[in-house]
């Protein structure tokens, strides 16, 4: 067998070809393909390798287009980043140039209508841990001097604790070492108000019995010759009794917006306090009573000089007397050397005293109704 396998291998290779052939012939007759089987085998056997090299070729590709893209996305996005920080620096300057400028136009509103002689003053820095005392930027050659008044438009703020060339401390009215004469806007009463070295002040030496509301406004009153009478200081938050004094926390209300600009007073001018709106509205003023003649029924002298609104019984007896004189051809009421008249009979009538008064015309008789006769009845 293998002699003839030796001898006979081409012709044995060409058969097994020709064999196999068939086979693959029959089976595509059978399987009723139109593509040939061998080309099935081949793409079948090549498919995965060439999936394999067009995967690597486009995972190499997309890495460095994705490389060189990202780089450029990377600064792209670096420049944006810095754009974004610079607008919102830009912004945040604005917003507070803005508030800068309302804050200076709220204290030059106020400057104009107080009638105080103020200075405007920047806070530049801050000298304590407790933030009580601040540096501001004028100092004795602007005028301003030590126990000097620092006030904005919504209330005040502290008092100048030293001065120097171009700069002064100011303390503030949260300061603990701080205080100053106050009273309550509806009912009148007089405390202390101390700092406690935080946002809310407390006001002493206010008697159990002593009415304070919530909600109250305080205000200063000038007796401790720092703040002049009438500047706001505070609004009530919290009332508690005390063994002997009430403990009464406010809030200040001019540091309601925080400081940055504030009113040093050079000279303080009092005001009054003004009344609280609730009693305000309530005021009804009746008009004022009638002349005394009037409800008499008397005439008032021709001639009578007016002095123009009387506001007492006094004017009204005294524009009387005047009259009187004048009628009388006497010496002018009020006049050097005359002779005062005597108070002590008021008269009630101009014919008392001697006074014929004007003639009243007599009011017109109606026309007599004339009568038409009647005619006979035939």
């Amino acid at each position: 067998m293998d002699f003839i396998l030796g001898r006979y291998r081409n012709l044995s290779v060409l058969l097994l070809v020709v064999f196999g052939q068939l086979l693959l012939l029959a089976y595509q007759v059978r399987s009723n393909q139109q593509v040939r089987v061998l080309r099935v085998w081949a793409v079948t056997s090549v498919a995965p390798m060439a999936r394999g090299l067009e995967n690597v070729r486009s995972g190499v590709r997309g890495f460095f287009s994705d490389y060189f893209i990202l780089l450029d996305v990377r600064e792209e996005n670096r420049k944006l980043t810095a754009e974004n920080n610079r607008l919102k620096l830009e912004n945040n300057f604005l917003n507070t140039e803005l508030s800068t400028a309302d804050r200076a136009k709220a204290l030059i509103e106020f400057k104009g209508r107080s009638p105080s002689n103020n200075i405007a003053a920047r806070i530049i820095a801050t000298s304590s841990s407790a933030n009580t005392v601040v540096l501001v930027d004028r100092g004795t050659s602007d005028g301003v001097y030590k126990g000097m008044a620092v006030i904005t438009g919504d209330g005040i703020v502290g008092k100048v604790l030293d001065s120097f060339p171009i700069a002064a401390h100011v303390q503030l009215i949260t300061d603990k070492q701080f205080g100053a004469g106050v009273v309550s806007q509806k009912n009148r009463v007089y405390g202390t108000l101390l700092g406690q070295g935080h946002n809310r002040c407390r006001i002493d030496r206010i008697q159990n019995e002593e009415k304070v509301e919530l909600d109250e406004m305080f205000y200063t009153t000038g007796e401790d010759r720092v703040f002049p009478k009438g500047l706001p200081v505070g609004r009530v938050v919290s009332v508690q009794a005390g063994p002997t004094f009430k403990s009464i926390e406010v809030v200040p209300t001019g540091m309601k917006n925080g400081l940055e600009e504030v009113l040093i007073v050079l000279e303080g001018v009092h005001q009054e306090i003004p009344p609280p709106p609730s009693l305000a509205e309530r005021i009804n003023l009746m008009p004022a009573p009638p002349f005394p003649a009037q409800e008499a029924g008397s005439v008032i002298p021709a001639g009578t000089p007016s002095t123009g609104l009387l506001k007492t019984d006094a004017d009204r007896i005294a524009d009387r007397y005047r009259g009187i004189e004048q009628q009388r051809g006497g010496t002018k009421f009020g006049a050097f050397g005359s002779q005062p008249p005597s108070f002590s009979t008021i008269p009630t009538s101009p014919d008392k005293q001697g006074i014929t008064p004007p003639a009243v015309p007599p009011a017109p008789k109606p026309p007599a109704e004339k009568r038409v006769p009647e005619k006979p009845v035939q």
